[in-house]
């Protein structure tokens, strides 16, 4: 029978995922006068969770309370309406008070007040506020948030985790998580139509090459309900060595279900998804896409589509590079040289001959020089032949990449043959990570 006094209710998004679950509990150990609405349609592991455990929190499904006594609605780990089980009810109401907690942006629920940051899970800001009281979590609570936390970091892995999610999983293990049923319900054992469904990934994956990463995709046609899809894709793409892998699912004739996975900075699974009307995180995310919207075949040339605009919004080389370029004739002493990036204050210069480049000279060429006379001579007995070059529309990841590959800290920036920019390791370092090296 439903509920029928006023009330404060926290929930989350459909097909709620251990992130939505543990932030709900969370919700509910800071409030304890509100109650949890979990969305009927939860993950797999979730709901296996949830039928040992349920008993032990203060939450119901949707249709387990009156709309009409809520006062309070806090929404976790979603800022869209859309997203929301059943509350329709509560939408346009003056006189609702509104909170949101979430590491996601751009929804269309307007808050009263909010704590939306971007960072790796929404665990860690629900933990931020529990260290700040100084509360205490027995294991159960503190295991059901390392879960949460657990599983939108990918075990503090992916490129949206913090320092902060790193320090709030290292508080919940002082309070007693549980590693070992953590490990249990996020690596589940598969079933046979699982491993069916991860053969055939492997057996048909569509590859290409897309701002210089291996991507996959592929289309599978389900015949029946199967758990733990999210799991699957994103093994499988460990196991195919792909820089990321979006999979699309045809669920029935009216719907896909596209589940993409990402383990590099240059591919934004959630941006991808979040075009198609699905959401989720850098690394992670999905979308439940009509087929009167786009086939099946349609999602994936899409999809491409969308991996190409990404480059073409980023950061590029052109963006960070360093001009005019310092060069010098092949003719030039050593010791000419060396007084012209010294006074420039740089680490190396181009040897060109008209437009072009005959080799560079670093700091590093002199010490090949071990005679007074040397100084003297031509650069061109000194300098490094091997120059390698790159385009000003390149990322400045792939100039890192050339750079490791190649043991070289200098690029020169090369447009329709002409010499327009260098870019230095140091450029690479700054934009990379905000340092400078030693």
């Amino acid at each position: 029978m439903p509920v029928n006094f006023a009330m404060q209710i926290v929930t989350s998004h459909k097909n709620t995922d251990f992130d939505g679950l543990a932030s709900i509990i969370g919700i509910t150990i800071l409030y304890p006068d509100t109650l949890g609405v979990v969305p009927a349609t939860v993950n797999n592991n979730v709901e296996k969770f949830l039928s040992t455990h349920k008993t032990a929190f203060n939450i119901v499904l949707p249709g387990e309370f009156n709309h009409e006594q809520v006062t309070r609605l806090t929404v976790v780990d979603t800022d869209q309406w859309r997203r929301l089980d059943r509350m329709d009810k509560l939408r346009g109401r003056d006189d609702l008070e509104i909170h949101i907690w979430d590491h996601h942006h751009g929804g269309d629920i307007e808050a009263d007040w909010k704590c939306q940051e971007q960072i790796g899970a929404t665990v860690t800001l629900i933990v931020r506020e529990m260290k700040k009281r100084g509360l205490c979590l027995n294991a159960l609570d503190s295991t059901i948030l390392l879960l949460g936390l657990y599983e939108d970091t990918g075990h503090l892995t992916y490129r949206s985790t913090t320092a902060e999610d790193a320090y709030a999983a290292g508080w919940l293990l002082e309070n007693g998580a549980d590693l070992n049923v953590v490990s249990a319900f996020l690596n589940p054992p598969y079933e046979e139509v699982q491993r069916e469904i991860l053969f055939a990934m492997m057996h048909d994956t569509r590859r290409l090459n897309i701002n210089n990463r291996a991507i996959g995709l592929n289309l599978i046609n389900l015949d029946q309900k199967v758990k733990d899809l999210a799991v699957i894709v994103g093994n499988y793409r460990k196991i195919a060595n792909l820089d990321a892998v979006f999979i699309t699912f045809v669920i029935d004739e009216k719907r896909s279900l596209v589940i993409g996975r990402s383990g590099t900075d240059m591919v934004d699974a959630g941006a991808v998804m979040k075009e198609l009307g699905g959401g989720g995180h850098p690394g992670a995310a999905s979308a439940t896409v009509k087929s009167d919207r786009f086939t099946a075949a349609e999602l994936q040339d899409e999809i491409i589509r969308l991996l190409h605009d990404q480059q073409k919004e980023g950061i590029k080389i052109a963006d960070i590079m360093s001009f005019p370029v310092t060069r010098v004739s092949p003719s030039a002493t050593m010791r000419e040289v060396q007084k012209i990036m010294a006074s420039q204050k740089i680490s190396g210069v181009l040897v060109t001959d008209d437009e072009e480049i005959m080799g560079i000279v670093v700091l590093w060429d002199f010490k090949k020089i071990r005679q007074k006379r040397q100084w003297d001579m031509n650069v061109k007995a000194f300098m490094s032949r091997k120059v390698v070059s790159i385009k000003p529309d390149a990322l400045p990841v792939q100039a890192a990449e050339l750079m490791t590959k190649n043991d070289i800290g200098h690029l020169p920036v090369v447009h329709d043959g002409e010499l327009i920019g260098i870019v230095t390791r140091t450029d690479i370092l700054t934009y990379l990570y905000g340092i400078l090296p030693d």
